[in-house]
Protein backbone atom coordinates (compact mmCIF):
# COMPACT_ATOMS: atom_id res chain seq x y z
CA UNK A 1 0.00 0.00 0.00
CA UNK A 2 1.23 3.62 -0.65
CA UNK A 3 1.90 5.85 1.99
CA UNK A 4 0.56 9.24 0.45
CA UNK A 5 0.92 12.80 1.73
CA UNK A 6 -2.15 14.50 2.67
CA UNK A 7 -2.17 18.11 2.67
CA UNK A 8 -4.71 20.94 1.68
CA UNK A 9 -3.57 24.53 -0.66
CA UNK A 10 -6.43 26.73 -1.18
CA UNK A 11 -6.23 29.73 -3.30
CA UNK A 12 -8.31 32.45 -1.32
CA UNK A 13 -9.01 35.73 -2.28
CA UNK A 14 -8.05 38.61 -0.22
CA UNK A 15 -11.57 38.85 1.67
CA UNK A 16 -12.05 35.28 2.24
CA UNK A 17 -7.83 34.92 3.38
CA UNK A 18 -8.66 37.64 5.94
CA UNK A 19 -11.83 35.85 7.06
CA UNK A 20 -10.54 32.75 7.22
CA UNK A 21 -7.20 34.22 8.85
CA UNK A 22 -9.40 36.12 11.71
CA UNK A 23 -11.17 33.04 12.88
CA UNK A 24 -8.56 30.60 13.12
CA UNK A 25 -6.91 29.97 16.27
CA UNK A 26 -3.56 28.60 14.60
CA UNK A 27 -2.89 30.98 11.94
CA UNK A 28 0.65 32.02 10.72
CA UNK A 29 1.06 34.50 8.37
CA UNK A 30 4.30 33.47 6.41
CA UNK A 31 5.72 36.41 4.23
CA UNK A 32 7.77 34.67 1.23
CA UNK A 33 8.99 38.05 -0.32
CA UNK A 34 12.95 39.14 -0.43
CA UNK A 35 14.31 41.71 2.38
CA UNK A 36 13.70 44.70 0.52
CA UNK A 37 10.06 43.41 -0.56
CA UNK A 38 9.86 42.93 3.24
CA UNK A 39 10.80 46.49 4.13
CA UNK A 40 8.13 48.28 2.08
CA UNK A 41 5.70 46.85 4.80
CA UNK A 42 4.36 43.53 5.45
CA UNK A 43 0.89 42.50 6.84
CA UNK A 44 0.38 42.78 10.53
CA UNK A 45 1.84 39.89 12.31
CA UNK A 46 3.79 37.90 9.13
CA UNK A 47 7.57 36.35 9.55
CA UNK A 48 9.30 36.31 6.67
CA UNK A 49 10.99 33.50 5.04
CA UNK A 50 12.72 34.45 1.44
CA UNK A 51 11.40 31.97 -0.90
CA UNK A 52 14.35 33.31 -3.20
CA UNK A 53 16.86 31.47 -0.61
CA UNK A 54 16.34 27.97 -2.30
CA UNK A 55 17.23 24.90 -0.08
CA UNK A 56 17.78 27.87 2.90
CA UNK A 57 13.96 28.30 2.44
CA UNK A 58 12.95 24.60 2.42
CA UNK A 59 15.43 24.29 5.58
CA UNK A 60 13.58 27.66 7.26
CA UNK A 61 10.17 25.86 6.28
CA UNK A 62 11.09 22.43 7.09
CA UNK A 63 11.70 24.08 11.35
CA UNK A 64 7.71 25.26 11.44
CA UNK A 65 5.31 23.55 13.36
CA UNK A 66 3.68 21.90 10.56
CA UNK A 67 0.18 21.18 12.52
CA UNK A 68 -0.40 24.91 12.36
CA UNK A 69 -2.31 27.01 9.28
CA UNK A 70 -0.07 28.94 6.80
CA UNK A 71 -1.56 31.82 5.30
CA UNK A 72 1.37 32.82 2.33
CA UNK A 73 1.47 35.56 0.33
CA UNK A 74 4.05 37.47 -1.92
CA UNK A 75 4.08 40.28 -3.87
CA UNK A 76 1.68 38.98 -6.50
CA UNK A 77 0.63 35.45 -5.70
CA UNK A 78 3.09 33.61 -7.69
CA UNK A 79 6.24 32.88 -5.33
CA UNK A 80 3.51 32.54 -2.47
CA UNK A 81 1.42 29.81 -4.60
CA UNK A 82 4.99 27.77 -4.95
CA UNK A 83 5.82 28.25 -1.32
CA UNK A 84 2.42 26.36 -0.40
CA UNK A 85 3.50 23.40 -2.79
CA UNK A 86 6.85 23.54 -1.34
CA UNK A 87 5.26 23.27 2.32
CA UNK A 88 2.91 20.50 0.93
CA UNK A 89 5.97 18.45 -0.09
CA UNK A 90 7.51 19.07 3.21
CA UNK A 91 3.95 17.83 5.38
CA UNK A 92 2.26 20.87 6.11
CA UNK A 93 -1.17 20.23 6.26
CA UNK A 94 -2.64 23.03 5.34
CA UNK A 95 -1.51 26.50 3.52
CA UNK A 96 -3.44 28.94 2.09
CA UNK A 97 -1.89 31.10 -0.83
CA UNK A 98 -3.41 34.81 -1.31
CA UNK A 99 -4.36 35.87 -4.69
CA UNK A 100 -3.23 38.89 -6.12
CA UNK A 101 -0.37 39.05 -3.24
CA UNK A 102 0.70 41.94 -1.37
CA UNK A 103 0.18 44.18 -4.31
CA UNK A 104 -3.50 44.12 -4.07
CA UNK A 105 -3.54 44.12 -0.47
CA UNK A 106 -6.22 46.47 1.09
CA UNK A 107 -5.97 45.65 4.23
CA UNK A 108 -3.82 46.72 7.16
CA UNK A 109 -0.38 47.17 6.67
CA UNK A 110 2.58 47.88 8.71
CA UNK A 111 6.34 48.82 8.79
CA UNK A 112 8.38 45.27 10.06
Amino acid sequence: MESALHFYTMDLNQQDWLDQLQKDTDAVILDVRTEDEWNDGIIPGAVNIDIYKGQGFIYEVDQLDKSKNYYVYCKAGGRSAQACAIMGQLGFGNTYNLVGGFTQWEGEKVMP
